[in-house]
């Protein structure tokens, strides 16, 4: 952090000295001021160097991001088409395609605070107060997870939190360990004593047929399979012909769902997979899996971190119904005060019906 911090100073220094020769000999531009220079100047580092007293909660930074922030990042920290996601993402890192949010990527919570203060929102930077972009930054961490519902970020208890990836990143010392192999001498014959192919993408089609000893080599795995193969069986000796078992009673059909239902609470639930995953392969996002929700205890399900709030709701005795559900959409915040759930509702009752059908359906 130390070197890339560096380099920007640096960086900036050496704009700030060329961009008045720059200017003077294409008779183009002028020389920055020290206030420009300042605006993109690092100025709150991993260790709290130039953070600025204030504080805010969670509760007062999901009012603010949902004014200033949504629009572009959604109501969740989710993100809105190729805006970034700032939530989510958490053990993504080693997948073909992770996603690198503040949760899961980002080391340093300074980062998040600085951009934020200095850069954000898109197209009105540097409107934000000290007070809001702690909120805001409080509300970006309660949607990863990191702090619970009731927490209030300041300059006391900054350091405090602990970004999941903050021993994920390391010092980059390819100048000294790396670079000098690079600029050896190429090898260009004789580079090794002896050359012989060790395995054989045979599956992959990409290894030349040669025969000889490639054949042998095959033949063992022809042979296994010929072996796995299951003989013929022997013609049965001539017996009593047995009485068939009963066959098991088949298990009662699902209810049958309206198709045309199922189709409209598909649309409706574009609003929820944000968040909220159904059916076959569902995994919990920022929201839990709703497969299977409806005779769930609220707050049981395993492998998500839910509020507080919603737990306390499961140990009174709230199991998930087709009622309960209905009740819980049209006002979330109503039903259950100071559930993680932030949205705000279904208003029309011919919505809740067609997603409580499709997420039915999904769920048989």
């Amino acid at each position: 952090m130390s070197k890339f911090r560096n380099l920007v100073i640096a960086a900036g220094g050496l704009a700030a000295l060329a961009a008045p020769a720059q200017a003077e000999k294409l008779g183009l531009g002028r020389a920055a001021l020290p206030e420009e220079i300042a605006a993109w100047t690092v100025q709150v580092f991993p260790d709290g160097t130039n953070l600025p007293e204030g504080s805010g909660s969670v509760a007062d930074g999901e009012t603010l991001f949902s004014d200033k922030c949504a629009a572009c990042h959604g109501e969740f920290a989710e993100g809105v088409d190729n805006w970034p996601k700032l939530a989510g993402g958490d053990g993504t890192l080693a997948d073909q395609d992770p996603l690198k949010t503040v949760g899961s990527y980002w080391p340093y919570l300074s980062t998040v605070w600085d951009y934020a203060h200095r850069s954000m929102p898109f197209g009105d930077a540097g409107t934000l107060s000290v007070d809001e972009t702690y909120a805001i930054v409080a509300y970006i961490l309660y949607s990863n997870d990191l702090v619970e519902d009731d927490f209030v970020l300041s300059k006391e208890n900054f350091l405090s939190v602990e970004m999941p990836n903050a021993a994920g990143f390391i010092v980059d010392d390819r100048p000294e360990t790396e670079y000098p192999e690079f600029s050896k001498p190429a090898c260009m014959e004789n580079c090794k004593e002896t050359v012989e192919i060790t395995k054989r993408a045979t599956v992959l089609d990409v290894t030349p047929d040669q025969g000889g000893d490639q054949a042998a080599a095959e033949a063992p795995a022809e042979v296994a399979l010929a072996a796995a193969e299951p003989a013929p069986a022997a013609e049965p000796a001539a017996e009593p012909v047995a009485a068939p078992a009963a066959e098991p009673a088949a298990e009662a059909a699902p209810t049958a769902l309206d198709p045309e239902l199922v189709a409209a609470g598909e649309k409706v639930f574009k609003q929820c997979k944000a968040c909220h995953q159904v059916g076959a392969g569902a995994v919990n996002r920022v929201g839990p899996i709703l497969t299977d929700v409806e005779g769930r205890v609220a707050g049981t399900l395993d492998g998500f971190k839910y509020s507080a709030a919603m737990k306390e709701a499961g140990a009174a005795g709230l199991v998930w119904s087709h009622d309960t559900i209905a009740e819980y959409l049209k006002a979330p915040k109503t039903y259950i005060p100071k559930n993680k759930m932030s949205f705000a509702g279904l208003k029309k009752d011919e919505d809740i019906a067609a997603v409580l059908a499709y997420i039915e359906a999904q769920s048989q």
